[in-house]
């Protein structure tokens, strides 16, 4: 399997995204990244704290609109993170942060399809269960975002260690 994480990190896609000067490359990914980052979450969080009774005066429903947007950040975060793992296949493929990250986000994700088929779709739910397991979710999976910049790949994996 690392064979096949260095075959796709090294081709000409990935080399040129990883270490070409141009903001075509690397930068504008990454600022993509995090745009989607902030759709996805930012308005996830806007629900969230809504039902959790922060600014109660707007009604809940009316924020069943931002999940068209939240579901756009979500694929333009898909997208461009997938760049950004093919570019450093073998570090992140052999991380247990990134497998830890994936695997909080696929929880959240799901959270979030609860949330809007409970509260929006039946609105049977006031759902602030759901809200508070959401943001601990989003919080821990930035935390394990921004973690990978400093806890490297599993040990013996890649012929480094974590010294």
């Amino acid at each position: 399997m690392l064979d096949f994480f260095q075959a796709l990190e090294n081709t000409g896609f990935s080399t040129w995204i990883r270490e070409s000067g141009s903001i075509w490359a690397y930068p504008i990914v990454l600022t993509l990244h995090t745009i989607g980052l902030g759709m996805l979450v930012g308005f996830n969080w806007a629900v969230d704290l809504r039902l959790l009774g922060v600014g109660e005066q707007i009604p809940v429903l009316s924020m069943d609109r931002f999940f068209p947007w939240m579901w756009w950040g979500f694929w333009i975060n898909a997208a461009s993170g997938l760049v950004l793992t093919i570019a450093d296949a073998t570090t992140k493929m052999t991380s247990w942060v990134f497998g830890v990250k994936l695997a909080l986000i696929a929880c959240a994700i799901i959270v979030l399809r609860q949330i809007h088929k409970q509260v929006f779709v039946k609105q049977s739910s006031d759902g602030k269960a759901l809200a508070a397991i959401s943001l601990v979710l989003w919080i821990l999976a930035t935390t394990a975002g921004r973690l990978m910049a400093y806890i490297g790949p599993v040990s013996g994996l890649v012929g480094t260690s974590n010294n």
